[in-house]
């Protein structure tokens, strides 16, 4: 067995799956703000487009995925970036972002090598870590604070942690913080990379997912201006995702762009690894990065439900972190102990996610992810508050 597995355990969120399920089974309420995985219907025309998609031969698909589905992304990319990207040398689709993450790292790092630290940050997506160990990286987390608003400023580390490292990853809008940076925080990333030859990884999977009428998450291909019609994307890759912005969770479709030759080094690893979505889902995907209409109607469900939960923890007296955009409210446990609270919120049937399962700077909060319907977060306050005011839970942050 490779010791990794048994150094790694289980996957931290999993246990909230099996958690979910007996609590389910004992009957009653559930609110289950654990995993992130909405429950908002996969648009009809989605569906349709997978449903026309199947063919009566099934054949193996391509790692480098349809023209039509590349050719998607890269419109996609135009409208909401104003980035030009050709979709033959700078696109490649990807069975998901989490599996783009994973095996990233395995066409970057050299194991026998002296830059093999990946950079990322703590409290982060465990994947990040997860990967580069299977291709024989050397973790190097960094940890973020509510005092510098969850940001990985690469500016601010020690030049030698930067000339031993080979793959730096960032992540905005934040996952699990929620917090958000300007385009300004992704030009001096972008510069300090280029400066040290560290490649530069974005995973914005979350970029679509924001409050209504507020600031627009930018992106790291923003960054490789000054001429947006022709960007130099040399030393960088951003990470896309279907699954929250169109509800295309177990559809697993994503994308990576960026540098042609890290996406060339893709496309070469991944037919060794047989990765690739089946055409008919990559018919759904394409479907969806056409359409921007059925993103902004679930950027305002998700709204919603985030106005109610916000409203709930400022009366409460519970502080907030972050939170700026993605589908996660991010806040300080009272009485400081975040398994502690997440524990004592169960007794109330409640699931939180403790902000430990993100690493070790998580230690202290905890996350909810807006899974439940707008009635199901009223009525899951309204326990909460009920908890809270009849001294069974702390209620100050």
């Amino acid at each position: 067995m490779n010791p990794l597995l048994e150094r790694l355990g289980g996957y931290p969120l999993a246990a909230y799956q099996d958690l979910k399920a007996r609590m389910v089974g004992a009957g009653g309420p559930l609110h289950d703000f654990s995993i992130g995985d909405p429950i908002e219907p996969t648009p009809a025309f989605i569906r349709q487009a997978l449903v026309d998609g199947v063919t009566e031969v099934s054949q193996y698909p391509t790692a480098a995925g349809t023209a039509p589905l590349r050719e998607a992304v890269a419109g996609w990319v135009a409208r909401r970036f104003g980035v030009i990207v050709d979709p033959d040398v700078h696109v490649l689709p990807t069975a998901g972002s989490k599996e783009a993450i994973f095996h990233l790292p395995l066409a970057l790092v050299d194991p026998g090598g002296d830059r093999r630290a990946v950079l990322w940050g703590d409290p982060g997506y465990p994947v990040y870590e997860r990967g580069q160990l299977f291709a024989g990286g050397d973790s190097d987390p960094v940890g973020l604070s509510d005092d510098n608003g969850w940001r990985l400023d690469l500016d601010a580390l020690d030049p030698g942690r930067l000339r031993g490292a080979c793959l730096a990853w960032v992540n905005y809008p934040h996952n699990p913080t929620g917090a958000s940076v300007d385009l300004d925080f992704y030009r001096r990333a972008l510069d300090t990379a280029r400066a040290y030859g560290v490649v530069l990884a974005s995973d914005e999977c979350y970029v679509d997912v924001h409050p209504v009428g507020g600031p627009t998450p930018p992106s790291l291909l923003q960054a490789a201006g000054p001429d947006l019609a022709a960007p130099d994307l040399t030393g960088l890759v951003v990470a896309f995702s279907l699954s929250k912005r169109s509800g295309m969770t177990g559809y697993r479709c994503g994308a990576l762009v960026g540098d042609p030759r890290l996406i060339a080094a893709q496309r070469l690893l991944r037919p060794n690894i047989g990765t690739a979505s089946p055409e008919f889902v990559q018919q759904a995907a394409a479907a969806a990065w056409r359409d921007d209409a059925h993103a902004a109607h679930r950027r305002a469900v998700f709204d919603d439900k985030r106005r109610i939960v916000l409203s709930f923890l400022d009366k409460a007296g519970i502080r907030v972190g972050g939170s700026q955009a993605t589908f996660y409210v991010w806040f300080a446990a009272p009485g400081g102990d975040d398994a502690a609270y997440a524990e004592a919120l169960l007794r109330h049937r409640v699931i939180a996610s403790p902000g430990r399962a993100f690493g070790a700077a998580g230690r202290g909060w905890l996350r909810l992810a807006l899974v439940p319907d707008a009635a199901g977060c009223e009525q899951a306050c309204a326990r909460w508050g009920e908890a809270i005011e009849s001294g069974a839970l702390p209620g100050h942050g």
